[in-house]
């Protein structure tokens, strides 16, 4: 008789368990109906405040087509830059940045989207300090120096020279790419 409660018991247990994860499953679903267009929305605006940020006269932004992730930057009919992805390897990892380049190839800004680099010393190559030196440069001049004197390349970060070396590497590929793109026109 013992061993018959038993069955029952165990029986009942996954019963409850089942009819739990079932419940769970539903709540769970109804949520991420609820949440995930919200999600994408909020995803979009954020790129396109970036954007916004690194293309300060821009009108609005459209997909390139046939290269992803790319952006063109109008102002009234007219491309002014492109927003292009670009990604390179820091001290830390991957350092992931949105780069908006001239149709001719010259860098306007860059902003950084994800690093994992040293804080107080890689992270800083989102300042304004670094990345100003960026302003208006083409890619043969993107080439990192210690040398103070000399204003015509990117000067490195003090005790971050890997960083400074990995994000002028992914901000010259991505002018690199604009120019090829264009033809440097």
């Amino acid at each position: 008789m013992d061993n018959d409660k038993n069955k029952s018991s165990i029986f009942a247990i996954t019963k409850n368990l089942t009819l739990t994860c079932f419940i769970s499953g539903i709540i769970l679903a109804c949520v991420y109906y609820i949440t995930a267009p919200v999600a994408a929305q909020k995803q979009v605006q954020i790129k396109n405040d970036t954007m916004k940020v690194l293309v300060k006269n821009a009108d609005n932004f459209k997909p390139v087509n046939g290269k992803k992730d790319w952006y063109s930057a109008q102002k009234g009919s007219k491309t002014i830059a492109y927003i292009v992805p670009a990604a390179s390897k820091g001290y830390g990892g991957a350092i992931n940045m949105l780069v908006a380049v001239t149709p001719d190839g010259k860098v306007i800004d860059f902003n950084i989207v994800s690093h994992n680099e040293t804080p107080g010393l890689g992270s800083n190559a989102s300042e304004d300090s670094f990345r100003g030196q960026f302003k208006d440069k083409k890619a043969g001049d993107l080439t990192v120096t210690k040398d103070k004197s000399n204003k015509k390349n990117i000067q490195a970060m003090t005790g971050a020279t890997i960083t400074s070396r990995a994000v002028t590497k992914g901000v010259q590929e991505a002018a690199q790419q604009v120019t090829t793109f264009t033809g440097g026109k």
